[in-house]
């Protein structure tokens, strides 16, 4: 295994196994009968789901299986603090008012300090205004920080993903199945 695929839950690396022997084993079956079971139905979309990724980032970023692959992807690519701090951010403005400050300051001295052990690549002018928010923590005080992340994902990570060895498997074994 690459290095740095120890750092992401075990439930995400599962779900990567499981979904790499699910598309293979679908894609391997055929229909002989040319009916359908529900279940069946849910599986094919299943399937067909790799596809709808390469339609655009919010498609990947939307799919369970989608986030966990890419997420898989960016720990190979050395590149896993940017998706850790994006959803560690979606986490954060679901949070109780009550616990804002405690995790503001949590993401903060994970993902933006300078001192950070998982900085995330912005620029100094958002850095500011993220630490400026911190005095006074609310759910919007990242959003500026969390959209520059998602467009550095979508503009350099999202492309090299649709490259990769293992979406273009997925996809091959997709339109030939």
């Amino acid at each position: 295994m690459c290095q740095g695929l120890e750092s992401l839950p075990i439930t995400c690396l599962e779900r990567a196994k499981e979904l790499r022997a699910l598309f293979g084993s679908l894609l391997q079956r055929s229909d002989h009968t040319g009916q359908h079971k529900k279940s069946d139905k849910l599986r094919l979309h299943e399937v067909n789901e790799p596809l709808k990724w390469k339609e655009s980032f919010d498609n990947l970023m939307s799919s369970q299986n989608g986030l966990c692959l890419f997420r898989a992807f960016l720990v190979s690519e050395y590149s896993e603090e940017n998706i850790a701090f994006y959803l560690a951010c979606e986490d954060y403005r679901t949070s109780k008012p009550s616990k804002l400050a405690t995790k503001a300051k949590k993401i903060y001295e994970e993902f933006i300090d300078s001192e950070a052990p998982r900085e995330v690549n912005i620029d100094h002018a958002t850095k500011e205004l993220t630490k400026e928010n911190m005095k006074w923590p609310k759910q919007s005080c990242f959003d500026q920080a969390q959209d520059r992340i998602y467009t550095l994902m979508e503009k350099d990570c999202y492309p090299r993903f649709l490259r990769s060895s293992v979406y273009l498997e997925l996809t091959r074994k997709t339109k030939t199945g």
